[in-house]
């Protein structure tokens, strides 16, 4: 008579490989982590906190710089005008950050030092500035096909591959170019 056959050696691979499984579901599910954006804090980390302690009409420069630090950037044609720019992005994959949080500090000096003018610019403020996709005209980058054909009068010489001390000789860095060198280079005036 025979015996039925056992059916735990059929499931013991399958029940080896559900640990294994298990485990690598895990460290994909975990590693999915580790390519998540973090947001990016840059510029000038000015708290709302630091900035309210300066007093228009009463602080000056040096109070500025011992609470804030020196400013992120200054106006373009103004020395008293001072800008803090902080902004918290987030990388975005295949193109530039995108910014979460943006704040601006401007702060206005008179011309004696003295903090006139504090405002605080958020995201909200900013204004879009478009690319504009004209090409600016450069003179002289475009030449017609009889200049080309001109260009090249003068250039060519029958003596610059042969070994002589007028057609074809090179200077000390392998060049050909210049007086003495059996017209080549030479253009049209």
């Amino acid at each position: 008579m025979r015996s039925s056959p056992d059916v735990t050696p059929t499931l013991r691979p399958i029940q080896r490989l559900l640990p294994c499984a298990v485990v690598g579901l895990g460290l994909f599910l975990s590693g999915c982590a580790v390519f998540q954006s973090r947001p990016v804090p840059r510029g000038s980390l000015v708290e709302a906190d630091d900035y309210t302690q300066l007093k228009p009409g009463v602080s000056t420069r040096s109070d500025t710089i011992d609470l804030l630090g020196s400013p992120t950037t200054r106006a373009t044609f103004d020395d008293n005008t001072w800008i803090y720019i902080s902004m918290t992005t987030m990388p975005t994959p295949v193109s530039f950050p995108s910014i979460r949080k943006q704040q601006v500090l401007v702060l206005n000096f008179d011309n004696g030092g003295v903090l006139r003018n504090m405002r605080t610019l958020s995201k909200a403020d900013a204004r879009y500035v478009g690319m504009v996709q004209d090409v600016t005209p450069t003179p002289g980058t475009k030449i017609n096909v009889l200049q080309q054909i001109l260009g090249n009068v003068g250039r060519y010489n029958p003596m610059s591959n042969m070994n002589s001390t007028f057609g074809g000789s090179t200077g000390p860095m392998g060049s050909n170019s210049g007086p003495g060198h059996g017209g080549t280079g030479n253009t049209l005036p």
